[in-house]
Parts: structure tokens; C-alpha cells; sequence
């Protein structure tokens, strides 16, 4: 961080360290680094940190021990095999070299191998190792020489902030006044935290690795052989010197310093606990036979930060001014350089070059406590080399966050995930209670569920938990001019919505929100349910003093969506209100009472059929409910209401190609690439955040677009990240993926080039690579379902 902070210009940067620059996590470092990430903006940061070590060495004149044998990733399953192949299929798009390698390569790369354990190996030549204390007395040199200042054993007793908002940093050797503070504190980050009143999500761990003494293979091999990962034996392996350091992430991993960590510890280790990966070691026996004779040298045991999900934690803590985080960074050597860059990008250009949403620390919120942390980062520790699926979800931590008709739709069959803390219904099993989804990367077993889902919506009337959205409400004397200052649409009307995104400085997407307008100074707002720490922050860094009130009603507010052609008939059973076509418009908005019940009623649909959307304070969310489904019983006809979940929710809104949030939608595009154009209003007259840049795209047009392919696919459909090939050539990538029931489509979304995004080139012609193989597709230039959208607005 201060190395970037000083290189981009930055005067005044100080680094304030409390013992040494390695002491902690750093000077026992196994010292592994790879490119391989499951998201792909964060390996492109793994890869810039791995080229910056070049850079750094040369300027301060220190070795980074940067070296480079490449890395091999084996794989014993079916399964591990096509998690490689996702790996590949990506690496394709980021210009990245990963491919795939025989056994006989891999015998030849490390001789250590027996490659009868395994049905494949992906190879990166970029992978390696380095010595960390060289790495960090590189980047420190090089700090000093644009400028920087690092200061030694001067530990920080206290944090205290002045009216102007900068902060006092009361040190073992006097008070520094700064104007920003960076919490990159490692493993007393947690105490850095607690002086401002934030308690960061982070907990350590024990990581154990052994070095072996001299082995004769290593020796007679003659070069350095490959880093090798084996996934499934849940070991890691480095040359070290003649002998092989071997480490884990052990089943029984133990968490240390829970509370807080020792003010004296520093260059210690912690006592060695062979026992807890003795049969990780066995294993490795198995597979790298010589192990099974060779002498243990050294045993390591160390502290390290592990976030709940194992990202690390950057950017402005939201809620207090001034304050950033730069912690958790458990694969330091990897990640190290890319988080320098995107911090020192953010807090002198107002945002990073690139969405790190996965790192942001603002997604998570006041449901990620103590007690959470200590249970989801233990999991998280345990399987790190175990496959995670993208249909899993994970059991640590359930049942967290849940609304009142948590019981009642358990009661109906629902499969249930987790957002944001908060259970939310994926999908409804016709074989009752208890039944979980099939991980895999192929069609599950809520295949043949979710279709009937989605029929119930097109034929019927469907029945939505919407507590997991983000809702929130501005009000006061300036809150019209407030917000017209920040969402690039036009502001609606009393009574009405309108769809917005709000723009980062740059023009990019940094929210996607409905505004609705309750009065001339009371609006409320819509978004995504992984967003509100992150929108909230935004809101209170625009915030006038004195005239605007911004409130986050997400855990106040629930509610249902009610979709299908039989919508209207279902709502006017609840209510005596005139909730005609003509009485309540598409995109009106009402305070209104259903089913006796006070709501906030929106007549909106992202499932591409008549619907509304009603919000409903905690208290009343189960009565909702069961007024809805009372409702649907009653009368000369049953509307059979069906509850559905958030997989039917995706498949439907493919069939109409709308994006959602992180996923078209993120500060990687721009409005006009993800087809939001019409809802950015470069020439209204409140100069809106981001204007200028979104005004400059206008005139020069975008270079590439987001489309719908429709794929040639069997029993696996994309999910995200798979590239795309247009005459061979690699030209875009998947953003979202899935099986579109009603139409019969397996349907992808991504980016391609605006010239093949017109169909100017025709509309054949693409590929889509999936699990390895290539699968034909055709370029989908309006929605499956009712293009003219008459169904939601009719």
C-alpha cells in the first residue's frame, strides 16, 4: 500500500510499524505464489503482484528470491477435473498461460509425482515462490525511494479524530496527524479496529508446514521442480533448498488468539501439532512416494488472518470517515501487490481500475460479528482445497439472519442459501422439508423443481420473498437535490419509479438501484441485497449536513413479490384499492394497505410478467403472507399461488435478458456496455457523479456490449466466466449463465466487442467453452420471452 501510495504521486505517506516489517505473519511465510483465484478480477491482481516483484528488485536493490518453476495443479476426480477446466476456460480470456499438461510433463516438472493418482494437470508457468523478507524490505526501499517514510518499533496506542475528520495517531513516540489512516495492522488489525469502534471480520489460524531434509530425486533432478497443489490429497508442495516443504489446510484446523492477539508476539512461532495433518501427510506419502522415507527437518506453525470467505478486507470502513483497511491478506505474497494498487488507486483517484467487490469490506455488515467470523473463517480455513460448487451452499454460520415466515415457507418444501447473513429460498422441493441441492457444475436437482416454478409464474401467479433486497429511505428539505446529485436518471415523479444507476467518478457502475418517489421529500430506494454497507457508504460520503436523513431500512423492511398473469386478480382480492392497469401503472408506486396489511406497493417485475412488489415492516411479513396465499384460495377460482425461489427468479429474468447486480452489472462496465444507456441522463441539469466521463462515452460510443447467447448445450449450461469465441478467436466473456425453462434455452449473458454485438457480423457463429468443450451459439438480439414487453406492462 505505501509503496503504490508514494509511486502515484501521494506526498506525506508514513508507514507506522510496531516492531519489525516481517514480525507476525510475514517472516514465517511458506512464500508460495500462483495467478489461480476463483474470481477473475482478483487473479488478474495475483498476476500483476507476481510481475511486480521484477519491478521492485530492481529499484531498491533487494531480492524478492522471486523464482520460477511454474505451478502444477492435479486433479484426482471427475469433478477437481472440470474445476480445472473452468480454471483454463478463463485463463483464456485473461490473457493468462495456464493450460493443460500431460503426466509425463508433470513427471518431468517434479519427478516426485506418481501420476497413476491422477486423471489430469493444469500447468502456470507464472507460479513460484519467494522469500518474504526480501519481498518486504523490497517494497519498503522502494517506498522510500519515491518518497515515502517508514518508521520502526513505534507502536499505536490510540486513534482519535479531529473535527476536520483527520486522525491523531497516538504512537509509542508522539501524536501523527494524518488525514487518512490505513488499517493494515495483520494480525493486530482486529485491535487497530477496536480504537475507532469497528470490529473487523477477521480471525487467525494456525498454518502448518514441515520441511523435509535432502532428498536424492530433488538433488538428482538438477533444476528447481514445479510448485504442485493437490487438491484432493489437500497438500501444497515447494522446493526448499534439497529437501520439499510441504504444507496443508487441515480439516481440523485451530483458530489462535480468538479474542486478541499478544502485544509481545511477534517473531515467534507457535508449538508444532503434527498430529492435526498426519493424515494429510499420509496421503502425501501416497502420492509423492519419497516422502514416505524422507526425514523431517523443520517444523513451522504460524499465525495468519482469515476473513469469513478468505478474500481480503480493503477499502473505507463504511461509516466513519477517513479510515481504510488493508487486512486479511492470508496469501500476502500473492495478493499483496494488486491490494496496494487498487487502495493507493482508491483513495487518490476516488475508485480502483477494477470491481473488488470480492475484497471490499463493505460486504459485509452488522450480521458478520464476532461469533459469525470465528465459525465461517474456520470453515473457510478447512476447505481450501476442498471444491467448492457454484449451486453449494455452505453450512457454517446458517440460519443467521431470518425472516418471520422462515417456518412457514421451510414448512412448503424450500431449499434454502444465504445472503448477506439473511436465509432466503432458492428453490421449493415437492418432497417437503429438509432437502438440500445436489453441488455440482451440471444441472442439479432442482432442474426438474425449478421448471415447475417458473411455469406457475408464466401460466399463473408465483409468490417471492423479497426480503433480501436492499431498501433504503431519503427524506428531508434536500433530498430531491441530494439524490439528483448522485443517480444519473431523472428523478420520478410523486407516485412513480425509475430504474438508475449511480456512476463511479470514472463513469463505471457503482450502483443499481429503482428509485421510488413518496412525496416531494421522501423517496425510497431498491437495490441489491449484497450492497447495503456499500451503498450506504456511498450515500454518507455525498451527505449534506442539516437536510437530508438517509436510512437503511433493509432489515426493517420485508416483504413479497407477487408475478404472473394472474397477479392483478390476486391483488384486488387484497385490497380495495384500484389496482387496474389504468389505476395502477407500471412503475407506480403507492402507500396502500393489502390484505390488512400496510404496504409500500410497487407495480414492477423482473421476471418479465405482470407484477408487484410489496414491502412490509418485520411485524406484519408473515401476515403478508398468509393473506396472499388465503387470497389465492379464495373465490370463484383458485389462483393456486406457487411459492417460488431465487432459481427460477434467474432462469425467468434470462428469458428477458435482464442483468442483475455483480454480476453485468459492476464497476467493470460502464452503463452504456451493459445496455443502461437510457437511464443515464448526461443533459440533465444536476451534475451528477460520473457525468462528464458518462457524457464523453456517449459521444465516442462503447467497445463492447453485454448480449444474450443462446447455447447448443446438454446436461451443463454456463455460469460465469466462460469465454467467448466468435471465428475462433477468443472475444469476450460470460457474466451469467443457466437453463431459461419456459423458452426451452440454455441462455448465457457476457461482453463482446461492439462490432459483433449488432449482429453486423452475423448472428452464428460464437462459441461458448464449457467444462472444456466447446458448445455452438447464436446471438439473441432481443428477449426471449415477449420482446415488446407487453406482459409486465400490460
Amino acid at each position: 500500500v505505501l509503496y503504490h501510495l508514494a509511486r502515484m504521486g501521494l506526498d506525506n505517506c508514513m508507514l507506522i510499524e510496531r516492531a519489525e516489517l516481517t514480525a507476525g505473519s510475514t517472516w514465517h511465510a511458506a512464500g508460495v505464489v500462483h495467478t489461480i483465484n476463483s474470481d477473475p478480477n482478483i487473479a488478474t491482481l495475483q498476476s500483476y503482484t507476481l510481475a511486480l516483484y521484477d519491478e521492485i528488485e530492481a529499484l531498491s536493490g533487494v531480492s524478492c528470491g522471486m523464482r520460477r518453476p511454474g505451478g502444477i495443479y492435479l486433479a484426482s476426480t471427475p469433478e477437481r477435473l472440470d474445476y480445472l477446466r473452468l480454471e483454463r476456460a478463463k485463463a483464456r480470456y485473461m490473457g493468462m498461460d495456464a493450460d493443460f499438461i500431460s503426466m509425463d510433463e508433470v513427471r518431468r516438472l517434479n519427478p516426485l509425482v506418481n501420476t497413476d493418482e491422477y486423471l489430469g494437470a493444469l500447468f502456470e508457468p507464472a507460479d513460484g515462490s519467494v522469500d518474504p523478507s526480501g519481498v518486504t524490505n523490497a517494497y519498503a526501499r522502494s517506498a522510500i525511494h519515491h518518497g515515502a517514510e517508514v518508521v520502526r518499533n513505534n507502536p499505536v496506542h490510540d486513534l482519535t479524530q479531529r473535527p476536520d475528520g483527520s486522525w491523531d495517531v497516538h504512537t509509542e513516540h508522539g501524536v501523527i496527524n494524518a488525514e487518512v489512516v490505513v488499517n493494515a495492522g495483520g494480525l493486530w488489525a482486529r485491535e487497530l479496529g477496536r480504537m475507532v469502534g469497528v470490529e473487523l471480520p477477521l480471525l487467525p489460524m494456525e498454518h502448518q508446514y514441515v520441511i523435509t531434509e535432502e532428498l536424492p530425486e530433488i538433488v538428482d533432478h538438477g533444476t528447481e521442480i514445479a510448485v504442485t497443489i493437490d487438491y484432493e490429497g489437500g497438500v501444497y508442495t515447494r522446493q526448499e533448498g534439497n529437501g520439499l516443504l510441504v504444507g496443508t489446510y487441515e480439516k481440523a484446523g485451530r483458530p489462535w488468539s480468538v479474542d486478541t492477539t499478544p502485544t509481545d508476539f511477534g517473531m515467534r512461532l507457535l508449538t508444532p501439532d503434527l498430529e492435526r495433518f498426519a493424515d494429510r501427510i499420509e496421503v502425501a506419502q501416497q502420492r509423492m512416494p519419497a516422502l514416505a522415507t524422507a526425514g523431517i527437518a523443520r517444523v513451522v506453525n504460524g499465525p495468519f488472518t482469515f476473513a469469513p470467505d478468505g478474500n481480503p478486507l480493503i477499502g473505507p470502513v463504511p461509516g466513519i470517515r477517513n479510515y481504510w483497511v488493508a487486512c486479511a491478506v492470508m496469501a500476502g505474497f500473492c495478493q499483496a501487490g494488486g491490494v496496494g494498487l487498487c487502495l493507493a488507486q482508491w483513495i487518490i483517484d476516488g475508485e480502483p481500475e477494477m470491481d473488488v467487490y470480492a475484497m471490499d469490506v463493505g460486504r459485509f455488515g452488522s450480521f458478520a460479528t464476532k461469533d459469525y467470523t470465528y465459525l465461517k473463517s474456520q470453515e473457510n480455513y478447512q476447505r481450501r482445497f476442498m471444491l467448492t460448487y457454484p449451486n453449494e451452499e455452505l453450512p457454517a454460520a446458517r440460519n443467521w439472519r431470518t425472516t418471520p415466515s422462515y417456518d412457514a415457507l421451510d414448512a412448503q418444501g424450500a431449499v434454502w442459501g444465504a445472503s448477506f447473513g439473511l436465509e432466503h429460498a432458492l428453490w421449493f422441493s415437492p418432497e417437503g422439508p429438509g432437502q438440500v441441492e445436489t453441488p455440482t457444475f451440471r444441472r442439479s436437482n432442482a432442474f426438474g423443481p425449478v421448471a415447475e416454478e417458473c411455469r406457475a409464474v408464466r401460466t399463473g401467479v408465483g409468490l417471492l420473498e423479497i426480503a433480501n433486497f436492499a431498501k433504503y429511505e431519503v427524506s428531508g428539505p434536500g433530498a430531491a437535490d441530494f439524490l439528483d446529485g448522485i443517480v444519473a436518471n431523472h428523478l420520478p415523479k410523486v407516485g412513480r419509479l425509475a430504474l438508475t444507476p449511480i456512476l463511479t467518478p470514472a463513469g463505471k457502475l457503482a450502483a443499481d438501484l429503482t428509485v421510488g418517489r413518496l412525496a416531494d421529500d421522501r423517496f425510497v430506494l431498491f437495490g441489491s441485497g449484497s450492497m447495503p454497507a456499500i451503498t450506504m457508504r456511498l450515500f454518507l460520503q455525498h451527505l449534506p449536513d442539516g437536510v437530508v436523513e438517509v436510512t437503511d431500512l433493509s432489515e426493517h423492511l420485508l416483504g413479497w413479490s407477487i408475478s404472473g398473469p394472474d397477479a392483478r386478480e390476486l391483488l384486488s382480492r387484497l385490497t380495495d384499492e384500484d389496482v387496474s392497469n389504468h389505476g395502477m401503472r407500471f412503475r407506480d408506486l403507492r402507500e396502500m394497505t393489502v390484505g390488512g396489511v400496510p404496504v409500500i406497493a410497487a407495480r414492477l417485475s423482473f421476471t418479465g410478467e405482470l407484477g408487484y412488489e410489496l414491502y412490509c415492516t418485520a411485524d406484519h411479513h408473515e401476515a403478508l403472507r398468509s393473506a396472499v396465499m388465503e387470497a389465492g384460495r379464495a373465490g370463484d377460482r383458485n389462483l393456486d399461488v406457487t411459492p417460488f425461489g431465487g432459481r427460477a427468479f434467474m432462469s425467468l429474468r434470462l428469458e428477458k435478458g435482464f442483468g442483475v447486480w455483480n454480476l453485468e452489472y459492476r464497476p467493470d462496465f460502464t452503463p452504456a456496455e451493459a445496455g443502461m444507456g437510457p437511464f443515464v441522463k448526461v443533459d440533465k441539469a444536476a451534475a451528477f457523479i460520473g457525468r462528464e466521463a458518462a457524457r464523453a462515452e456517449v459521444e465516442r460510443g462503447p467497445t463492447r456490449r453485454l448480449v444474450t447467447l443462446v447455447l447448443d448445450a446438454d446436461d451443463a449450461d454456463a455460469i460465469h466466466d466462460e469465454p467467448i469465441f466468435h471465428g475462433g478467436e477468443c472475444v469476450g466473456f460470460v457474466t451469467s449463465g443457466g437453463y431459461a425453462h419456459h423458452t426451452g434455452n440454455s441462455v448465457a449473458l457476457g461482453y463482446v466487442p461492439d462490432h459483433l454485438a449488432d449482429g453486423s457480423a452475423g448472428d452464428d457463429g460464437f462459441e461458448v467453452e464449457i467444462l472444456g468443450q466447446m458448445r455452438p451459439a447464436r446471438l439473441q438480439r432481443e428477449p426471449l420471452y415477449d420482446p415488446a414487453g407487453e406482459r409486465m406492462r400490460g
